[in-house]
């Protein structure tokens, strides 16, 4: 009985956040009608979707289906579980949080900031290795301050300095230690506005994406019959972004006119769509299938559906995210993603069901697929480019044990016995 009331906490839970129906569901990744559903107790939730309402409400998963007394046990459960070189009494926690309510909530709170600075630290790795920007502030404020240092050492060391020389070094101290003080409020001023901001954008590929999120990754204009000229790019900051933008916008081109939206809706109703399939029916390689299957309208698919495309480096030129899917955007990612296998593999379909390790273990069907582009001349080696559809897993349907495990980045990937680790994880440090 109390499961069935999940929808109605759900409701209330969303009421006391301030949020609409429809602001929920979009972040979650559904229709606000199927939520309505939901929250009218009519459709059975659990999985993924679970975990992602819970999120996007800010409470355990557990306070949605069995209430505040099972979430207080549950969260105990996830500490014990997650402590470094400890082994609690778990058969006593019930026993626990009834006689001493009390420091058992400050334990579970304690818990949520650890996952909080864990997955925040797994953020600022990210951003601390690949941000261009302050990449290059860092070398400024460091080359400067090696600069400083040596001229100092040279003023202190040295007994005995022509007047003209002194004065020389003094102006280069001078100034040197005004360029550290620029860099330096330059650096910090770039690190609040990042901290405050909702745009991080600072390469042309994170424009495209922001550019093609902002639109949905679905252009009604080419859908009726126009071109990649017919799309207005003038809110894009450089020309580089409208460059590389207008190209993706060339290849959804293409593929609409290979798969007319109205034609793939009718293969799509009722069945759960098949790549290859879909390859067979509309005389086309499975990679146009993939990037069509991810640029359709909402609704379409039924379950949330993103898009990963890399080169043969495993350097991603286009992503389309997907709730509870994270994959670093500049280098460093897990290899087991099909993404990168699909490579070792040319013009070989690959499907796979993928577990992506962390706190909160998020499932995902994956389709993917490498192939060569055109050459231009004889005796030149083709460049390979891999895509790889994701579609949300919202109900356990294959076994989690027969899954690849993937994680984040080997830097804070909890799976100690995978083989194809880089570096030893930060976590296994008891962080």
């Amino acid at each position: 009985m109390r499961d069935t009331l999940t929808g109605s906490r759900i409701r209330e839970r969303r009421q006391i956040a301030g949020l609409r129906q429809a602001s929920l569901a979009r972040q979650v990744g559904i229709s606000a009608s199927y939520l309505n559903l939901i929250e009218h107790n009519r459709r059975r939730i659990g999985g993924k979707l679970l975990v992602d309402i819970a999120n996007a409400l800010a409470v355990e998963p557990s306070l949605l289906t069995q209430g505040i007394e099972a979430t207080l046990i549950s969260a105990l459960r996830e500490a014990a579980a997650d402590a470094v070189g400890q082994k609690a009494e778990v058969d006593g926690l019930e026993e626990f949080a009834g006689r001493f309510p009390g420091w058992a909530g400050v334990l579970a709170q304690m818990h949520r900031r650890v996952v909080s600075l864990e997955r925040t630290v797994e953020t600022l790795s990210d951003r601390l290795t690949h941000d261009p920007h302050l990449a290059a502030s860092m070398h400024e404020v460091l080359s400067t301050a090696a600069a400083i240092r040596s001229t100092a050492a040279i003023l202190a060391e040295t007994q005995e300095i022509e007047p003209e020389w002194q004065d020389r070094f003094h102006r280069n101290l001078h100034q040197d230690a005004e360029r550290l003080a620029d860099s330096s409020k330059s650096l910090v001023a770039y690190l609040d506005d990042s901290e405050s901001a909702e745009d991080r954008r600072g390469v042309p590929s994170e424009d495209v994406e922001a550019f093609f999120d902002a639109n949905g990754h679905h252009f009604p204009q080419i859908e009726e019959g126009g071109t990649s000229s017919d799309i207005d790019l003038s809110k894009l900051d450089s020309s580089a972004a409208r460059s590389v933008t207008k190209s993706f916008l060339d290849i959804y081109v293409a593929d609409a006119r290979a798969m007319p939206l109205a034609e793939v809706q009718a293969a799509l109703t009722g069945a759960e769509p098949d790549p290859l399939q879909l390859a067979a029916r509309f005389s086309v390689d499975v990679a146009t299938v993939l990037r069509r299957l991810a640029a359709l309208p909402e609704g379409y698919l039924g379950r949330p559906t993103g898009l990963v495309v890399c080169d043969a480096s495993g350097s991603i030129l286009f992503s389309k995210p997907v709730p509870g899917f994270a994959m670093p955007r500049f280098g460093e990612a897990c290899p087991l993603w099909p993404v990168f296998q699909a490579l070792s593999r040319p013009l070989v379909p690959i499907r796979k069901r993928v577990v992506q390790l962390g706190r909160t273990a998020a499932e995902f069907d994956c389709y993917a697929y490498a192939w060569p582009q055109t050459v231009s001349a004889y005796d030149d080696a083709p460049v390979y480019h891999s895509v790889m559809l994701v579609r949300a897993v919202e109900e356990g349907g294959q076994d989690a044990q027969f899954a690849t495990r993937v994680g984040p980045s080997c830097r804070v990937c909890p799976n100690g016995d995978c083989k194809s680790r880089r570096e030893p994880s930060i976590l296994s440090e008891g962080f």
